[in-house]
């Protein structure tokens, strides 16, 4: 039987499916605090003078640096999975690059942990006592000194669509995985375009604030670029909460150019059910009326519509993790719940003794792998010179600092080309900002191979910082 790249591909996704699967079988320990395995979660299984609560980019970032400051500072990691994933360029992966394989974005903890010699626990936080200083998780109890808090986020379907049961949320969840959390909805959403025919691909963008703001127009760039690739027919709809959204310009003047009319923004829509057996999305838009009231602004009508999908990426709001709750701690009056700051520091406003770094900071900050890294790094100067006994000053506090981020996504393929921000972070001593900017290219287009080439320099450089 001959056999094309798409049927090759389908039996691979088949494969790589399998591969993560049995890897949830096996997990990684050290340390004093010993294995997730069952046990009486009244148990004290060790105390740590630092207890991180997540192993993503941030926590690792904290823990990785407070070791290299001083090896002798007692550390300890709490993480709810095995292995690591990678959010940033995922996209890349989606849309079949060169050599963006699932190999690319997964890593195990052993390397870190062997290297820089802090403890490591595989489970689940279940409840946090800020009085007794203590983290209870699925495993026992870790108690602590100075704890940090790099839990990432959670999906708030309840929030966004409250008429809608456990059931149907869970339902929709598998079925349109939003993959915007490590683990297996990367996995299951490029399974389902390998096995998608011809027909549309629906990206449902979030609104409010969400972790990494590009990200679902990349995803889009992405699918877009395999299905070309791929020869399959139909268009990428992706449906806009709002006017505007993060590199507009740069991502709507490649589309254009890349790939003519596949890619569609609607703009002003808001998802209201998705129907799974007819594979149908419902979702309302509003629309200009062609009338304008006294002061000249357009009058809009909200209209329901309905599109019909191959595959459905519904990417739904984001919220702080539960963590953050357990934690009782002040946080903002959005429905993201970040953790109100000390200040331009780490520290939490509410707990002189709780640290937080990555997507939950209440700073004006974009949540990004980048920025995760960098508040991770300065959280450890600030704990550091805390445990020695030293005062600290944030090393932005009297000037800006060029490019303290730097997000890329890639647009396009044969040639690879991406875009870029940028963001100088500044503060006045209330709240730590970034403002963006969107450089172009010499040729005077937003994307550029180099730009590809420098997204590809950037995630080698984070992982090998994170990981070597």
């Amino acid at each position: 039987m001959n056999m094309n790249r798409r049927d090759a591909l389908k039996v691979g996704a088949v494969s790589v499916a399998a591969v993560a699967a049995a890897s949830t079988l096996t997990g990684c320990t050290g340390g004093e605090t010993g294995t997730a395995a069952a046990g009486n979660t009244g148990t004290v299984l060790g105390k740590h003078k630092v207890v991180i609560i997540g192993g993503g980019m941030g926590g690792l970032a904290v823990a990785n640096n407070l070791k290299k400051i001083d090896s002798s500072f007692d550390i300890a990691i709490i993480e709810k999975n095995d292995t690591f994933m990678a959010c940033p360029v995922s996209n890349t992966y989606l849309g079949k690059l060169e050599g963006m394989t699932l190999g690319k974005f997964v890593f195990d903890y052993a390397q870190p942990i062997e290297k820089h010699g802090y403890a490591f626990l595989k489970s689940e936080v279940i409840s946090i006592d800020r009085t007794a200083k203590t983290v209870t998780t699925a495993a026992g109890i870790v108690q602590y000194e100075i704890l940090v808090l790099s839990p990432g986020i959670a999906y708030n379907y309840e929030g966004q669509f409250p008429t809608w049961t456990k059931a149907h949320a869970a339902a929709v969840q598998r079925a349109c995985p939003p993959a915007m959390i490590p683990g297996s909805e990367h996995v299951a959403l490029e399974r389902q375009l390998m096995n998608m025919d011809d027909g549309d691909v629906i990206i449902a963008a979030p609104s409010g604030k969400f972790r990494c703001p590009p990200a679902p127009y990349e995803r889009a760039a992405m699918i877009a670029n395999y299905m070309k690739k791929e020869e399959i027919n139909g268009k990428v709809i992706v449906l806009v909460p709002g006017d505007k959204f993060a590199k507009m310009g740069a991502f709507k003047e490649s589309a254009k150019d890349l790939f003519g009319d596949k890619i569609v923004y609607m703009h002003h829509t808001a998802v209201t059910d998705v129907d799974l057996k007819t594979k149908t999305v419902h979702f309302t838009q509003k629309v200009p009326t062609g009338k304008k009231d006294t002061d000249g602004d357009m009058i809009m009508e909200t209209v329901k519509k309905s599109h019909k999908y191959s595959v459905c990426n519904l990417i739904v709001n984001h919220k702080a993790s539960p963590v953050v709750q357990m934690a009782t701690l002040d946080t903002t009056a959005d429905a993201f719940k970040k953790v109100k700051m000390n200040g331009c520091s780490f520290q939490t406003a509410t707990d002189k003794d709780v640290y937080a770094v990555g997507d939950i900071v209440g700073h004006a900050i974009p949540p990004s792998g980048q920025t995760a890294v960098w508040s991770g790094k300065e959280c450890a100067m600030e704990i550091a010179h805390r445990l020695h006994g030293k005062p600290y000053t944030l090393g932005v506090k009297t000037k800006e600092v060029k490019a303290a981020n730097v997000c890329f996504s890639m647009v396009g393929d044969g040639p690879e080309e991406g875009i870029m921000v940028t963001h100088d972070f500044s503060w006045t001593g209330a709240v730590i900002k970034g403002k963006g900017h969107v450089p172009k290219a010499p040729s005077g287009k937003y994307r550029s191979e180099n730009t590809a080439k420098a997204l590809r320099d950037w995630y080698r450089g984070i992982m090998s910082d994170l990981f070597a």
